[in-house]
């Protein structure tokens, strides 16, 4: 029982996160950025930030 309210506060700490990344522009874009990469092969080498975005996401992911 003493745990519970512990495990509820990380819940809403995550559910908090998840919504930030999930509302913050930057954020959906490099994931949209990384997964366009991802789908169209023969877009890579053509924006180098794009290039840059998609293979750092790969890298913390």
């Amino acid at each position: 029982m003493g745990n519970a309210p512990a495990t509820r506060g990380n819940d809403i700490d995550v559910e908090l996160e998840q919504e930030q990344q999930r509302t913050d522009p930057r954020i959906r874009h490099a994931s949209a950025v990384a997964r366009l990469m991802g789908q169209r092969e023969d877009l890579n080498g053509v924006h180098a930030l794009a290039d840059i975005v998609a293979e750092g996401l790969r890298w913390t992911a």
